[in-house]
């Protein structure tokens, strides 16, 4: 993963709000959550939330589908495995290794 996408990401989830949102969403699953219900359980006002869905939208970390006049937000798990990885990738590569 090229690390300005992985630094987006992070910068996203790095917000208390966006957080939580994006908590939501992955908890719902892979037929994600309507943005009412997102607006209902966090007490978000509409303008803030769809500001802060714009934010993860961008970093592909959720994507939205509408179904009638019902806008539901899907989160992406790939991308969100790729940044996990990311930051795992090389964890502990350059850590010294004892000799026998």
């Amino acid at each position: 993963m090229d690390i300005e996408i992985a630094a987006k990401a992070l910068k996203e989830l790095g917000h208390k709000t966006r957080l939580s949102i994006y908590k939501e969403v992955v908890k719902a699953g892979h037929d994600g959550i309507s943005v009412g219900n997102v607006q209902e359980k966090l007490s978000i006002p509409g303008s803030t939330l769809s500001h802060h869905i714009s934010g993860l939208s961008q970093a592909q970390l959720i994507h939205q589908r509408r179904e009638g006049r019902t806008l539901f937000c899907v989160a992406n798990y790939q991308q969100l495995n790729d940044v996990i990885g990311f930051l795992i990738d090389e964890c502990c590569i350059d850590e010294i290794k004892p000799t026998k």
